[in-house]
């Protein structure tokens, strides 16, 4: 019987996501999809398992990956504050990306790690997905450029700014109380070095008086992988319209998290009126943490992963569709041209999905909602992968 129930959930799953138009499926699929956010490792570097497996919870995993047409993603580790308090910060990045390159190894028919633009087209003309390292949270909460350059040394091509939510040494989140007003001269010294090794800077989570010193400093585009704008949502954790034109005038591009809680007011107050904080906060995090060792904090960690949203959901009748997701991105064309716009989904990091969408198979919706709004198919191509290529390109190849 139980068995029977499963397979009935299975079967009204399938029959309750939108297939998409052919002309959707051709346009999704001759399009580089090139996704500025994707939470890979971490599930399987806390819980085990094979990223090549599919399985039937989170949003990600390399199979169903191919099923919504990715070619490309930055391959993004996440290093949680709970490593913050004790410092441990730089020891689990450097553990992720062992779990990286294992995980890689395991899958290496499927995946290959990318280190540039020309890596990303060969790669993915080959019918496997680039994977560019990526990393969100703190490498080193003091900013020390001495470990950025070893980071690089390893792969890494990426990397957020700010410490995600939480205050570090250099520069300031959007989330935490400022110290340093955007960034002090360690920040800067951070960002002077990346532009040097040609490392591509996320300023995602960061304040705005960080990304707009980021945007002054850096002489290469800055991107801001995962975000919303402050017009739809008002909260720190997305972009004011003036702050959009200033990263657009440098080349910069603003990637779009696919969940209801940056652009949906709605959902937003949903999810915080249940979860008592809004999903940002992380006051909680201190004085416990920092006397725990690296074993405990793994054991406090693993539970938040797979990210898949709040639980329990918002309400369906609550939620965005993907061609009121679209309208969102449409507003910041209209402020910042086509050009610096791009796909950042944070897929298992954490966003509650537009109704009808299950998870990374569903891309394609996302293209057939573009069609429909008359989307011409060069804007649709910048928007999947061009934009995110072009800066790529731009940022790894002197």
């Amino acid at each position: 019987m139980r068995a029977l129930s499963c397979a009935l959930a299975i079967l009204l799953t399938l029959a309750a996501a939108r297939q998409v138009p052919d002309r959707a499926a051709r346009v999704h699929r001759d399009a580089l999809v090139f996704d500025a956010h994707v939470h890979v490792v971490d599930r399987q570097f806390y819980h085990g398992g094979d990223m090549g497996q599919r399985v039937d919870d989170g949003q990600f995993d390399l199979v169903r990956a191919k099923e919504g047409g990715l070619d490309a993603m930055f391959f993004s580790l996440f290093v949680t504050e709970q490593y913050y308090p004790a410092r441990l910060e730089t020891k689990q990045t450097l553990r992720l990306i062992d779990a990286a390159y294992q995980q890689l190894e395991k899958n290496k028919d499927k995946i290959q790690l990318a280190f540039n633009a020309t890596d990303v087209e060969r790669i993915s003309a080959s019918g496997k997905i680039a994977a560019l390292m990526d990393l969100e949270g703190g490498f080193d909460l003091d900013g020390d450029p001495a470990i950025l350059r070893d980071l690089y040394r390893l792969g890494l091509r990426s990397f957020q700014l700010p410490a995600h939510n939480w205050s570090n040494n250099f520069a300031d989140s959007c989330c935490s109380p400022a110290k340093w007003h955007g960034l002090n001269d360690r920040g800067r010294a951070v960002i002077r070095e990346a532009n040097r090794l040609g490392m591509v800077i996320n300023v995602s989570h960061g304040s705005d008086e960080t990304i707009a010193q980021a945007i002054d400093v850096s002489t290469d585009p800055i991107l801001a992988t995962h975000h919303g704008l402050r017009s739809f949502n008002d909260i720190p954790r997305n972009m004011p319209e003036d702050l959009l034109r200033k990263l657009a005038a440098k080349g910069g591009v603003i990637g779009f998290q696919i969940g209801n809680e940056f652009h949906n007011v709605k959902v937003f107050k949903w999810n915080t009126e249940h979860a008592g904080k809004p999903f940002w906060d992380t006051t909680d995090i201190g004085q416990k943490e920092s006397k725990m060792t690296i074993e405990e904090l793994d054991a406090l960690a693993a539970p938040q992963f797979p990210m898949v949203g709040f639980k329990p959901p918002a309400p369906d009748d609550l939620k965005l569709t993907p061609d009121d997701w679209i309208k969102v991105v449409e507003r910041a064309i209209e402020i910042a041209g086509e050009d610096h716009v791009m796909l950042g989904s944070d897929f298992d990091g954490g966003p509650t999905l537009p109704r009808g969408m299950r998870d990374i198979r569903d891309l394609p919706q996302l293209t057939d909602a573009m069609l429909k709004r008359g989307w011409s198919e060069q804007r649709i191509r910048k928007f999947l992968g061009g934009n995110l290529l072009r800066v790529v390109r731009q940022v790894t190849e002197r």
